[in-house]
């Protein structure tokens, strides 16, 4: 009898708590993939009662109903119209199924997806950075030879334009479309703009828009003392609108980029889903750059234009206050003005302490040094006590930069994706700029922080204890309070199964999967139970065992894990979705001679023990003890290949 499709949908809407607890619908090649939006509704034992649906399981935040190839297509139309749902690609469940996480998990992840792929250019350029710097304050000669400037040049590009590579990977992190994101990118350090960093100095701003100071060429001026952005007229700025728009780019930011990447990448997706076919080649990225560009240089520039303002005056009025307070606060607010892309701004306060008179001295310089070796400290700390080879990697590069006063590379990469370090190494800035206040220490130039600041300090003794004990507070505290998010990873002595005679039998591009467990293969047609050898649930085959241990296939993330133990889900960081399950109808046996070692969201690695269980029990209960091993999302990929 042919399934009633219709009926088929009505029932699962019923037992899933109706349309309107869902989020999110798609259908791959035999399953129909839901994000619930409260699992409580769902009524499990029901759903594997529908008529047309011969399993489920839940999966990377989604519940998959396996329904069966050129049947689930039929299924999920009527489910769309019974429901009231929107079609959705199985990469908008994916995304849906995230969005599910705790909002705060969220905004952190978001900064950790854009800077995660840029990591390697802002490690390399800003331990680059610090050393020609370093070197160029050492030798002072070595600063004004060819070798310098080409050196400074190909360190500092990816600051330069950091932008242009923020907003690169913003598109992408956000679904836009990455060339516009570029150019986005590209438009905000324009060379027509103002060079953010420079738009503090009168002589900067006068020489690269033309003006004329006191009648005069800007470049035949003999002394800028006592000229000022506001004596010459301020910044120029373009009239659009009634909005004032002025000309400066935006070296150095971030969080602006990101907005304003985010805020295109929604109008592009609302233009191309009503714009007609015919012109929405040329129109959607036409009016997504002009609407975004607009926006950014009359709305979302202006506010943080305005907020570094703010920024300055609040740091100017707040290192004024006695006891050391001052400079505490600010010890500690420096790292999140980096995130924001003001830190360059610091340089207006350090020339006006210089220009106070003879004697003067940078007292801002032991804050920013404070604030950036904690950073340092903090890193260093994950660098030593990480595990993960990727985590270290990129940890110990960004800490020496960061002693060396370039900190982007070890916040971005490092503290701030992990967050406890980036707190720690507040905690330690605070302290060391209250320490610098108190020994009245300061530098002698500007522009100049941590390991270099040496040549500039008054006093190299106690600039050493204040930029020591800002790395030792920041060091020790991320080394008790941070933990590595694979713990159980980290407590596999030695692999129960020796994973260099184990079979690749699974390859999915480059990627090569070993058996999870020991014993003769299976082809999946001869797997005996129909639902695994039809590939309802994904491409795969079976092992026939001759041990009770399941171990780790590959390095993933433990996606799930069945309440009944005899079955868990693995996600790789290739997109790969395994199952494993250990015999046929074992369901049945309740979790009676079976023990799992994982749980939910643990970090494996190859040949890690998951699971052991008894095969006399289970050929006692009469099923198959036949491990199965399955990529349930086999349909994702064009190149899957199974060895048995």
């Amino acid at each position: 009898m042919a399934l009633d499709y219709r009926k088929c949908a009505e029932e699962i809407s019923k037992n899933i708590g109706g349309g309107s607890n869902v989020i999110s619908a798609a259908h791959c090649a035999t399953r129909l993939r839901l994000v619930i939006a409260d699992n409580s509704k769902v009524n499990k034992s029901a759903l594997e009662e529908v008529d047309g649906v011969k399993g489920m399981f839940e999966s990377n935040g989604q519940l998959q109903l396996i329904i069966g190839t050129g049947t689930v297509n039929k299924v999920y139309d009527e489910f769309l119209a019974v429901t009231g749902a929107s079609a959705a690609s199985k990469d908008d469940v994916k995304k849906a199924a995230a969005s599910r996480a705790p909002l705060w998990k969220r905004l952190l992840k978001t900064p950790g997806d854009v800077f995660v792929p840029i990591l390697p250019a802002i490690v390399a350029s800003g331990l680059m950075m610090g050393l020609v710097e370093a070197l160029g304050k050492a030798i002072p000669t070595f600063a004004s030879t060819d070798w310098y400037a080409f050196l400074d040049m190909a360190a500092n590009t990816a600051f330069a334009f950091l932008p242009v590579l923020v907003a690169i990977s913003s598109a992408r992190v956000f679904g836009g479309n990455i060339f516009l994101g570029a150019v986005i990118g590209l438009m905000m350090v324009h060379g027509g703009l103002l060079n953010a960093w420079n738009a503090g100095s009168a002589e900067n701003v006068a020489k690269f828009f033309g003006i004329e100071v006191n009648g005069m060429n800007p470049y035949l001026v003999p002394d800028w003392s006592g000229i000022t952005v506001q004596s010459i007229g301020g910044i120029p700025s373009w009239k659009l609108l009634f909005f004032n728009v002025p000309r400066t780019g935006y070296q150095g930011h971030v969080i602006p980029v990101i907005i304003a990447v985010w805020l295109m990448s929604l109008l592009e997706k609302w233009l191309h889903k009503h714009v007609p076919e015919m012109i929405d080649l040329f129109v959607t990225p036409l009016c997504t750059v002009l609407a975004t560009a607009f926006v950014t240089f009359t709305i979302i520039g202006p506010i943080f234009a305005q907020l570094e303002s703010w920024v300055l005056i609040g740091a100017q009025q707040l290192i004024t206050i006695g006891f050391g307070v001052g400079a505490f606060a600010m010890g500690a607010l420096y790292p999140i003005t980096v995130v924001m892309g003001l830190h360059h701004m610091y340089n207006v306060i350090e020339a006006g302490m210089l220009s106070a008179g003879e004697g003067a001295l940078n007292i801002w310089m032991p804050i920013a040094s404070s604030a950036n070796f904690a950073q340092f400290g903090a890193c260093l700390a994950v660098a030593i006590k990480a595990k993960n080879m990727k985590t270290k990697a990129v940890a110990v590069p960004s800490s020496l930069s960061a002693a060396l006063g370039i900190t982007e590379p070890a916040i971005f990469g490092i503290n701030f994706r992990f967050m406890k370090p980036f707190v720690a190494g507040m905690i330690g800035g605070a302290i060391g700029s209250l320490i610098g206040a108190w020994t009245k220490i300061g530098a002698t130039s500007y522009g100049v922080t941590g390991i270099p600041g040496y040549l500039t300090i008054n006093n190299p003794l106690l600039y050493t204890l204040v930029i020591g004990v800002a790395a030792a507070v920041a060091f020790i505290i991320t080394f008790v309070v941070w933990k590595e998010d694979a713990p159980k990873a980290a407590k596999v002595e030695k692999p129960p199964v020796d994973m260099a005679a184990q079979p690749v039998v699974m390859k999915v591009g480059a990627e090569e999967i070993k058996a999870p467990a020991v014993g003769t293969l299976v082809k999946q047609e001869n797997i005996p139970d129909p639902m695994f050898a039809e590939g309802a649930l994904g491409a795969g085959l079976a092992i026939k065992p001759t041990q009770g241990i399941v171990v780790a296939p590959c390095a993933g993330t433990i996606s799930t894990v069945a309440e009944t133990k005899h079955a868990v889900g693995i996600s790789t960081e290739g997109g790969l979705e395994l199952l494993i399950h250990v015999g046929v109808d074992t369901v049945k046996m309740g979790g009676k001679g079976f023990e799992t070692f994982v749980s939910e969201g643990d970090t494996i690695t190859p040949g890690q023990k998951l699971i052991t269980f008894n095969r006399q029990e289970i050929q006692a209960a009469g099923y198959p003890d036949d491990v199965v091993f399955l990529l349930t999302n086999s349909d994702d990929f064009g190149d899957v290949q199974i060895f048995a």
